[in-house]
């Protein structure tokens, strides 16, 4: 049995088929963690989807900003991008299946027994492991109720960039989506910061990378993540970036971390990336 970390597929399809060939998966042993934005910018969201879900038995997936876009534009509270291209999963004869399996991940697994995290773009430094675990069951309350909908109306904003005891519920949650799908730097006072997209070093007098701060009860939990494509897969001592940025025609990687070894790479095989 082999569990193998993969970063965002977006909507790359052919590519993830391609590394699940290459790496041999056997649907019998083997497991996939998926650090979340299954879809949008890459030409085949919904086939990506129902790979997934036919794989669910084998498949831990956390929640990315893209996912969290395709649910609200399904719900209704937000229109289309120019550049979205997962409208064939809203057109979909199954897309209220899928959008039911969709919003049922959950924004962060932790494996308790090995001490290591799942989550899309990271935990805020302000949080321990308990407060992480705790926001991000709510929201997965939030998005399996029955009132999902008009819940995703508060999702979108930059503000609150702070967190504080003051924050309204909608103010935590909302925090708590940015935190969870869309960080990257932090400032000093751990505000987090949604301006600066490039690799660490760059902007390294105003802010740093989210994981470089020292944490509450400096716990040692090893963190898997995506989201940040141009910091690219990198391993650090408490974390590993899985996003080797295969949607903009880089490649797709598959990490062994139970065992662990070494990555395992295909180049981008899609013919239609926008």
């Amino acid at each position: 049995m082999t569990i193998y970390a993969i970063g965002d597929i977006q909507g790359c399809a052919q590519s993830f088929d391609n590394l699940l060939e290459k790496i041999s998966f056997d649907h019998t042993n083997d497991f996939l963690w998926l650090a979340g934005d299954f879809v949008n910018r890459g030409p085949d969201s919904l086939g990506v989807l129902r790979r997934l879900i036919k794989m669910e038995d084998n498949v831990t997936a956390v929640l990315g900003n893209h996912d969290l876009h395709l649910l609200a534009i399904f719900a209704g509270v937000r229109q289309p991008n120019t550049d979205d291209t997962f409208e064939e999963v809203l057109k979909a004869s199954d897309s209220e299946s899928i959008i039911h399996w969709l919003r049922h991940r959950p924004l962060l697994h932790y494996d308790k027994k090995n001490d290591r995290a799942l989550v899309h773009a990271g935990i805020p430094p302000c949080w321990s492991l308990e407060q992480a675990k705790d926001h991000a069951n709510d929201l997965t309350t939030m998005l399996t109720s029955v009132s999902w909908k008009n819940n995703l109306k508060e999702m979108y904003g930059n503000n609150p960039a702070t967190w504080g005891p003051s924050l309204t519920k909608q103010e935590r949650r909302r925090f708590s989506i940015n935190a969870f799908t869309r960080i990257r730097y932090c400032y000093s006072d751990g505000t987090l910061d949604f301006t600066h997209k490039g690799p660490p070093r760059t902007h390294q007098k105003i802010v740093k990378p989210w994981y470089e701060f020292v944490r509450p009860e400096n716990y040692k939990t090893h963190i898997y993540f995506g989201h940040w494509a141009s910091l690219g897969l990198a391993r650090f001592q408490n974390c590993t970036c899985l996003d080797s940025g295969c949607v903009w025609g880089r490649q797709l990687t598959a990490v062994p971390i139970d065992p662990p070894g070494n990555p395992i790479t295909v180049l981008c095989d899609e013919d239609a990336l926008t």
